[in-house]
């Protein structure tokens, strides 16, 4: 039987500017490994122990166990990352299992609910509950960021706090909204609206149209939305 895993701690002892598992306690170095992933998203065994601290061997015993334990997922990387010769490294990510681990529960009575209401009523209604949700989300996120200059990673630090370890990253055209946790994929995956609705919700607090990439809820490891720049943004870059 494989070994339990508790992913609510992510504390780890430093050692001499060094992370160091405390020694007796690979739980706890487990439940790092694994929030590392959620947190910053699908990872290579060599990032992982850059990240972290540890040595290869040692960041290799800990994602073997995960991935027995059925929390982490082992796979290929994509190929549009694969540089040069020699066999790829495998990606980590997140397994549904892992996610259900974290602070969140799937709520199979949620689906069941969405299911009912929409065999009964249309599923129309299940689209208003969708945007409803969205717009509380909406609401919740506009005061939050109303007075923040940069509304992107305002953005991402509100739905950090909403339990989606949310981050920006910086590409050539614009950027990608990351979210590497999602509090309702169970559900969502089997209701499409709700990552509809929340896409519109997006835009409309950023003020500019954005594209939704990827999602957990779809097998995805992490929910992107891309965010191109504004034409005002570019005109200073381009005078400056």
């Amino acid at each position: 039987m494989a070994e339990h895993v508790e992913l609510r701690h992510n504390s780890v002892v430093k050692m001499n500017g060094q992370t160091s598992p405390v020694p007796g306690d690979d739980l706890r170095t487990r439940d790092v490994v694994a929030r590392s992933i959620l947190e910053n998203g699908p990872s290579t065994a060599a990032v992982l122990g850059q990240r972290l601290g540890l040595t290869p061997a040692g960041i290799r015993r800990h994602l073997d166990l995960l991935v027995a334990d059925g929390v982490l997922a082992a796979r290929e990387p994509h190929s549009a990352i694969i540089r040069g010769r020699g066999r790829p490294s495998k990606v980590f990510v997140m397994s549904d299992k892992g996610r259900e681990k974290f602070e969140h529960s799937y709520d199979d009575l949620a689906v069941a609910a969405l299911k009912f209401m929409s065999a009964q009523s249309g599923e129309h209604l299940v689209s208003s509950f969708a945007q409803s949700r969205a717009e509380d989300i909406e609401r919740k996120a506009t005061t939050a960021i109303s007075k923040k200059s940069n509304k992107s990673q305002a953005l991402a630090e509100f739905l950090t706090e909403q339990g989606y370890a949310a981050s920006i990253e910086e590409k050539p055209m614009g950027e990608e909204l990351c979210q590497h946790h999602c509090p309702i994929a169970h559900v969502a995956s089997e209701f499409p609206q709700l990552c509809e609705a929340e896409t519109e919700a997006l835009s409309r607090l950023l003020g500019t149209h954005v594209q939704r990439l990827a999602t957990i809820a779809h097998g995805d490891g992490v929910c992107t939305t891309f965010i191109p720049k504004t034409t005002a943004t570019t005109k200073r870059k381009v005078r400056a």
